[in-house]
């Protein structure tokens, strides 16, 4: 099998992280729920997977970063907080469904700034001209769609400027780009465990600048005399039981990252985007790339001939997986001109190899070259 979808889900991992799974299967109970030792196992792990999530983004104080089912979840937790100061928002042209149905289901007025794929300068002038009367922004650092990566550190400079949170969306780039959360200066960080961090699904961060307004409320572990969540975070926002073995492994994960450094890893996926648009320059298909873009390890194209579900069934046929459709994000493909069609995405891993994709685009140029029957 050739893995091809790591936007999604980082299926390959370091065996570390299962380790640790089962470790903190066989031997961790809840943290904050008892004196004794696998209760304060648990309590240790958890903390010190704070640590090392502050450590990787730059943070001053692990207390702030807080876990998530997914980044989902925190992206709702950020922009409920924001939204209950005023409903008017700032997005780019490239959000995902976990930003655009959020503000939807809240009744926020959008304001969409910047619709040019792989123009930075647009994406920035829109920023400037759209938080005239804006209560708060978010903004994706990398599109889950193309790859893109959007001037979020110039966006969050306007941000600041302006007086208008940001909330980014590092979904794509967490544990890829070199992320420093404390000199960004924006207000949230929402992000997936189950990608660059290559943790497992169901785990997510929030890394927080003030406290935020939960969602859920129950059991935190402490405080419990008080009819509402506790003021201090992480308490405030992770309501019921952790997923100890699911942090666990997220450790395990975000200490491979550090190990390989995310300018290592991004040179990695680098060099096999440039492989990937080499290979596949001359393939009978359409290619989402601009020379000289900031570009993550993602590529979309489409074929005029084969639609993109099609092309991903095919290739599936040969034991190699690629995603088709919208991706998730709508609006990303409405900005990209692609919203009718889709796109076929390749994505790609610290262990995806060259000889692996070149196999794959060899397919694929055979896929796109051969009429359907």
């Amino acid at each position: 099998m050739i893995y091809l979808d790591s936007a999604a889900t980082s299926l390959l991992k370091p065996s570390a992280v299962e380790y640790a799974m089962a470790e903190a299967l066989r031997s961790m109970a809840s943290p904050g729920r008892g004196g004794h030792v696998p209760a304060m196992l648990a309590a240790e792990t958890v903390f010190r997977c704070r640590e090392k999530a502050a450590e990787l983004f730059h943070m001053e104080r692990p207390d702030h970063v807080v876990f998530t089912m997914n980044a989902t979840h925190a992206l709702n937790l950020a922009i409920a907080s924001l939204a209950i100061y005023g409903k008017n928002a700032v997005v780019s042209g490239f959000e995902h469904n976990a930003v655009t149905r959020p503000l939807h289901a809240l009744g926020c007025s959008v304001k969409v700034a910047g619709r040019k794929l792989f123009e930075p300068e647009d994406s920035i002038k829109a920023f400037q001209e759209a938080l005239t009367g804006a209560d708060f922004a978010v903004c994706t650092v990398v599109s889950n769609a193309f790859g893109y990566i959007l001037p979020y550190r110039e966006i969050a400079a306007l941000c600041r400027k302006s007086g208008v949170p940001l909330i980014l969306d590092a979904s794509q780039a967490a544990g890829i780009l070199d992320l420093d959360f404390d000199d960004l200066g924006v207000a949230f960080m929402a992000m997936p465990g189950h990608k660059g961090l290559l943790g497992p699904q169901g785990t997510g961060i929030l890394l927080c600048r003030e406290n935020a307004q939960p969602l859920l409320f129950g059991g935190s572990g402490s405080e419990s005399r008080l009819p509402i969540m506790p003021d201090d975070l992480p308490e405030r926002l992770e309501a019921g039981t952790h997923n100890v073995c699911g942090i666990a492994g997220l450790m395990a994960g975000i200490e491979s990252v550090l190990s390989q450094s995310p300018a290592a890893i991004f040179h990695h996926e680098h060099v096999l985007l440039r492989l990937a648009i080499e290979e596949l320059r001359e393939a009978n298909c359409e290619l989402f790339t601009k020379e000289g873009a900031q570009q993550a390890g993602v590529l979309s194209l489409r074929s005029q001939n084969i639609d993109c579900e099609t092309l991903a069934s095919r290739l599936n046929e040969h034991h190699i997986c690629a995603r088709s459709g919208l991706h998730c994000a709508p609006l990303a493909h409405e900005s990209a001109g692609t919203l009718e069609t889709g796109t076929l995405r390749l994505s790609f891993s610290p262990y995806l190899r060259e000889r692996e994709l070149r196999e794959a685009c060899r397919v694929l140029r055979q896929v796109l070259s051969t009429p359907l029957s």
